[in-house]
């Protein structure tokens, strides 16, 4: 048999004066109080003593009031709230009625859906998406997710870009989150994620950074080599040894005019035949997105001064002067 005890008992926890208020028991004030979430009731497990009454349930509430199978939803609190649209998307929607009831003597709806969603919402509702989508397909985190979106959110509310397609400017907005949050992307990565085409995404991306007044800091050699030599299975030492080459060959100006990633390639194609885990260009070209010819005509700018480009420490399992010349 419980005890109704109507005043509730709080305590804080000692050496913390800022620490919020606790229920305890006043006879058992270390015992673990229990929950029945039926009366809602906190109940001391020693003496039986109702603590507090009437406390609110804060899971989750599986009930539901759909009468087809195919339909049947077992929450009934909508989705979350998104700051990004208008009104935090705090509406109300009547579902379509299937009974007898549900129709006038027209065949006409009786409740009609009151929900009246903008096509201002609309339109970034569906390039969230599409931005969850390609992120997804490249395993990007939810905070890359997120600057896209408020990226996007910004572009859309200028109407600075009016013209361009909203898939366009998602894969650029997408494009700079990565960057700025320092896990770049290239351009046919999300261009293989996306519809549309490496040009368009580059001239949305030249346009989103003039229009937001934003920049975004140049991608180096190092930005790329970890990924690529993981997704190529190479070992810690190849990998810190196309890094080690790659930078020496920029601080020596071996290749001006090369972009990052070309760069990359040939310093890891470099490290890849000086080791016993050799890899061929068209290995190499597939994960980086370049040409077998571009990193050829990297290799051919790097090579004549390999003996000064790895690292000390390096074992060699092919020695300089037996490294393919091309």
């Amino acid at each position: 048999m419980y005890q109704l005890f109507t005043p509730i008992f709080f305590s804080c926890c000692s050496g913390d004066a800022l620490a919020l208020p606790r229920v305890t028991c006043p006879n058992h004030p270390d015992a673990i109080l229990v929950e029945d979430y039926r009366a809602g009731d906190m109940i001391c497990p020693e003496c039986g003593l109702v603590v507090g009454d009437r406390v609110i349930d804060v899971g989750s509430e599986w009930r539901t009031f759909s009468n087809e199978k195919a339909l049947k939803d077992p929450s009934r609190v909508g989705d979350a709230q998104n700051p990004l649209l208008n009104g935090g998307d705090l509406t109300t929607m009547i579902s379509k009625g299937t009974g007898a009831a549900s129709f006038d003597e027209f065949g006409n709806s009786k409740y009609q859906n009151r929900r009246t969603m903008s096509s201002s919402d609309r339109a970034m509702l569906n390039a969230f998406k599409e931005i969850s989508t390609m992120a997804d397909r490249i395993n990007l985190p939810r905070n890359i997710i997120d600057r896209t979106n408020n990226l996007f959110k910004q572009v859309y509310e200028q109407k600075s870009l009016k013209g361009r397609a909203n898939d366009a400017i998602a894969s650029a907005c997408l494009y700079i989150a990565c960057r700025q949050e320092g896990v770049p992307r290239t351009f046919k990565e999300i261009c293989a994620v996306s519809r549309i085409s490496k040009k368009e995404i580059g001239r949305c991306f030249k346009l989103i950074l003039k229009a937001l007044e934003t920049s975004v800091d140049l991608i180096t050699t190092g930005d790329f080599m970890s990924r690529f030599c993981s997704n190529l299975g190479l070992p810690k030492q190849v990998q810190m040894a196309a890094t080690f080459i790659a930078r020496k060959a920029v601080e020596l100006d071996l290749v001006p005019g090369r972009s990052p990633i070309s760069v990359a390639a040939a310093a890891i194609y470099m490290a890849s035949q000086a080791s016993a885990e050799k890899k061929t260009q068209k290995e190499i070209g597939d994960i980086a997105g370049v040409a077998d010819v571009t990193i050829r005509q990297s290799y051919r700018l790097i090579y004549p001064r390999a003996a000064e480009l790895f690292p000390p420490d390096f074992k060699f399992d092919t020695p300089v002067d037996k490294l393919p010349q091309l």
